[in-house]
């Protein structure tokens, strides 16, 4: 499944940020020296800008989920090989050893040729070497697996992340929805998260902030959700708000790499609360540790002139 400040600017609509008025309970407050030590992000773990995972995180940090019954007209024994084909497929897509996963595939296809999982594997790994001609391919495995077995949610999330790297975002919402929607799918929360983002993609911000706050129901640890949450409740001025949920991020990510985004957050909220020696600190931090990144380059554009609203 980011770590700079995404490019979306929307306006949400109010109402789908009044539950947060009751956070405060669920938060612990983190003075401004804490603060210092605790603003860090998951290094690598978190989506850039609006964008959605890489096809190669795709088979990683779970097992793929290869199984998805098996069908009473249809040889289990062939099944049995291939999914156990497929399986091998994914070890060697997280490889990068691609030529090796294809043919892992074509002895699933061999073995069942209605194996919905091997198609969406061969989407995957025909999304991640990339090509024009093979970017055209990987739509047809994705859309054959999921007319196979419709009840596969992983495909859907899978075809979701495919349609958003082609920036078919109203048709990639749609399959994260499905995802999304799943109960029991181990993907589901970042198929929220990817729904999300999406939403800001498309420039419809309240329906974002519905998907993130889905994720935080199904998990409050959401790193992703938080983020965003922040972000969209800055843009609504709603700084309360936004300050225990930024705090909540804080203790999530403690000891953990440095992120521009997050201290840009900081420095924001410290802003607008008029606490100058936080805002003093976390941007000192910024311009030192990432001087050429965007936050830092949105950070100078502002001390420049302070009564401009960032951008």
């Amino acid at each position: 499944m980011m770590t700079s400040k995404n490019s979306c600017q929307f306006e949400p609509n109010k109402p789908f940020f009044k539950r947060y008025k009751q956070i405060g309970a669920m938060t612990t407050h983190i003075n401004a020296p804490k603060q210092m030590l605790f603003v860090a992000v998951l290094a690598g773990s978190l989506l850039s800008g609006c964008q959605s995972m890489s096809s190669n995180d795709l088979t990683g940090g779970t097992v793929y989920q290869t199984s998805t019954g098996v069908s009473g007209d249809r040889n289990s024994d062939q099944q049995e090989v291939a999914r156990v084909r497929t399986s091998l497929a994914a070890q060697y897509i997280r490889k990068n050893e691609l030529d090796a996963a294809q043919r892992q595939l074509e002895k699933a296809f061999a073995a069942d040729s209605r194996y919905a999982p091997a198609y969406d594997m061969m989407g995957v790994l025909l999304q991640q070497e990339g090509s024009r001609i093979n970017l055209v391919k990987a739509d047809q495995y994705f859309k054959k697996a999921i007319a196979l077995d419709r009840d596969f949610v992983q495909a859907h999330n899978n075809y979701g992340v495919y349609l958003s790297q082609a920036k078919r975002y109203r048709e990639a919402a749609e399959q994260f929805e499905i995802a999304g929607a799943s109960l029991g799918y181990e993907g589901r929360i970042g198929a929220l998260e990817n729904l999300g983002r999406t939403y800001l993609q498309l420039g419809d911000n309240s329906a974002a902030a519905k998907a993130f706050l889905r994720a935080l129901d199904g998990n409050r640890n959401s790193i992703i959700a938080h983020i965003e949450l922040v972000d969209l409740l800055l843009e609504q001025q709603r700084v309360p708000q936004a300050q225990r949920l930024y705090d909540e991020t804080l203790i999530l990510v403690q000891g953990q790499g440095v992120s521009p985004r997050l201290l840009l957050q900081g420095i924001k909220l410290a802003a607008a609360q008029k606490n100058t020696t936080t805002r003093q600190q976390l941007a000192q931090q910024l311009l030192s540790a990432y001087p050429l990144s965007d936050e830092a380059k949105q950070l100078k554009t502002w001390l420049n002139n302070p009564e401009a609203p960032w951008k």
